[in-house]
């Protein structure tokens, strides 16, 4: 997982309005015709006007309603558990601006990082929404560890960027300022993270008898958790994720964000390939957030402006 500004136009918002007022317009002409509400309107042009892009979906996904999300819950500021226990978040908030244009609901279900695209290949999820990064290795269902093909890849639709991060606890850096100084170090992070793969190619650099000792757990609190009780030197996540620990953990007295960050690389929603049409759904529903201005707010609120897209891409993933 990895770390630009947004740009958006009025002018695209009023084709979006207009679109809309085109719509009602028609429902008062056609009350003669089709189902009817209580008040005499089209109840296909009203959802119409409602979620301007519902017939882009799959009418699998149009019946249900839903799309289910796979989702490890657990990653502030993308997505976690506030603490009434309600999940909120940069993802949450994304998924619930898109759901808007395209008439849906999306439902998030808790998962471990590294079985999300497993939930997603078999069906448990329709998409995976993870601050995950779009990689070749994921599109073409390859293991970075090995390099042996595990199953078939995902498409993505990219909508956020991000970079990779150190920090340490606050005032103790014990050095470290790049990644090569993790050498003869102890880091922890979460399993199945670019920050892992990023570990554990520098430790392939690291000289004999100073290598890096590498400790992965299933979430990046784990991780912040063992770093905080100094069970390691240092700790890694994607540059939203490491900021935000160190401006809330123990009111910011606990870590501190120690060099530049690197490795920067889109966040993608995961599809299934043979899922297209949904594919394309999710870009036109991104597209549309981001002309209004809905995608601008939700990123201002949690801070992270500067990972802004201008558009979705499909696959922009190296």
């Amino acid at each position: 997982m990895t770390a630009s500004s947004t740009r958006r136009t009025t002018a695209a918002y009023s084709r979006i309005s207009a679109v809309g007022a085109i719509a009602v317009a028609g429902a008062l002409l056609l009350t003669g015709c089709g189902d009817q509400t209580e008040d005499g309107g089209s109840k296909e042009n009203q959802s119409t006007s409602a979620a301007p892009l519902a017939d882009k979906l799959p009418q699998s996904i149009r019946d249900k309603g839903v799309i289910k999300v796979g989702s490890d819950i657990a990653y502030a500021p993308v997505e976690f558990k506030d603490s009434s226990g309600k999940t909120v978040g940069i993802d949450p908030d994304l998924a619930d601006a898109m759901g808007k244009q395209l008439g849906v609901k999306f439902e998030f279900e808790n998962g471990t990082f590294d079985t999300l695209i497993t939930g997603l290949r078999s069906k448990r999820y329709d998409i995976a929404m993870s601050a995950m990064t779009d990689t070749k290795d994921r599109q073409e269902g390859i293991d970075s560890d090995t390099g042996k093909k595990v199953g078939e890849g995902v498409d993505f639709v990219d909508y956020f960027t991000a970079g990779v991060s150190i920090y340490t606890k606050k005032g103790d850096d014990q050095g470290i300022k790049t990644w090569t100084d993790l050498c003869g170090k102890k880091i922890v992070l979460q399993r199945g993270t670019v920050s892992e793969d990023l570990a554990k190619s520098e430790n392939e650099k690291c000289p004999a008898g100073k290598k890096i000792s590498i400790e992965a757990f299933d979430n990046d609190q784990q991780a912040q958790t063992r770093l905080r009780a100094g069970g390691a030197d240092a700790g890694s996540s994607d540059f939203p994720v490491a900021a935000y620990a160190v401006k809330t953990s123990g009111g910011g007295k606990d870590f501190q964000l120690v060099g530049e960050q690197v490795e920067a690389a889109p966040y993608g929603i995961a599809v299934a390939k043979n899922n297209t049409q949904l594919r394309d759904a999710l870009k036109a529903a991104l597209d549309a957030v981001i002309a209004n201005g809905e995608y601008k707010k939700i990123l201002d609120k949690w801070g992270v402006a500067d990972g802004a897209v201008t558009e979705g891409t499909i696959n922009g993933g190296k």
